[in-house]
């Protein structure tokens, strides 16, 4: 009997195996075509293997003022709403975290709102709505539209982190005679910082590459790296131009989020939901 559950066991670990095999081919395939297409020259039908490899292609593109200008106004556009994500998201969280209030639960989870119905059809909805406001092709109205999409990240994580701070410091500070604002800067804040720090660049991370807001409010005026890379694309400009952006665009994500992921761990966002 525990002969064939053991066998069975067996069997089930190989399938398991398998289709992660599968998965991440699934993945890694794409990934390193356009990898190989950055670094290469000629690359004709039929084929498998490119004919000529180099950096020409590097070249050209870094050449490129479009590319520049999209860079800088990524990296300004980033910033922003990130800093804004913070400076709203934080002290929300920071009172989910620690207070009780009719309601709370509910307005809790209706930061998942966003991310539970189609986003585009979201997204066409709330273009309508900045038409009439006059926030079409503008770089606020990029802003306000990417900080819907920071709302889960530096709600759910941050009030994580604010409820793993160990209380008996936090009192043992106010015996001491320390204020609030003296035991939040000294004792909580430095417990909770590496969690928060970790949101803050999933956040940057995650702003910097969304494409579909900054396409379907900011174009044609505000062109974000990842618009231009859809243009170069779509366009048929050289592909190589777009395979350049895409790992310029990869390699910086990639260590970001190999970075949040040990600040966070996995646990981060179900210690959040059972707040």
């Amino acid at each position: 009997m525990n002969a064939g559950r053991s066998s069975f066991g067996l069997r089930f670990d190989w399938i398991g195996l398998l289709f992660a095999c599968l998965l991440t081919l699934f993945i890694a395939l794409p990934l390193i075509v356009v990898g190989t297409w950055a670094f290469t020259e000629v690359w004709r039908y039929p084929s498998v293997i490119p004919q000529q490899f180099g950096l020409r292609f590097w070249g050209q593109t870094l050449a490129r003022s479009d590319v520049w200008d999209a860079l800088f106004l990524s990296l300004r556009l980033t910033t922003t709403v990130t800093i804004l994500s913070a400076v709203i998201c934080l002290p929300a969280a920071y009172a989910f975290a620690r207070m009780r209030f009719p309601g709370r639960n509910i307005l809790f989870l209706s930061f998942l709102a966003s991310h539970a119905f189609p986003k585009f059809g979201l997204l066409v909805a709330i273009a309508g709505i900045f038409l009439q406001l006059g926030l079409i092709s503008t770089f606020w109205g990029v802003v306000l539209i990417q900080l819907v999409g920071t709302l889960m990240l530096m709600i759910w994580i941050p009030v994580a982190a604010f409820q793993n701070v160990d209380r008996r410091m936090e009192e043992a500070a106010r015996d001491a005679g320390a204020t609030p604002l003296r035991v939040f800067w000294s004792i909580t804040l430095p417990q909770a910082a590496p969690t928060i720090s970790a949101a803050l660049l999933l956040t940057f991370v995650g702003t910097f590459y969304e494409t579909e807001g900054a396409w379907l409010i900011g174009a044609p005026q505000v062109r974000t790296m990842p618009v231009l890379m859809i243009s170069f694309i779509n366009n048929q400009i050289v592909v190589q131009y777009g395979a350049v952006l895409s790992v310029m665009l990869w390699v910086p994500s990639f260590i970001a989020l190999m970075f949040a992921r040990r600040v966070i761990g996995t646990g981060a966002f179900a210690r959040g939901f059972g707040a």
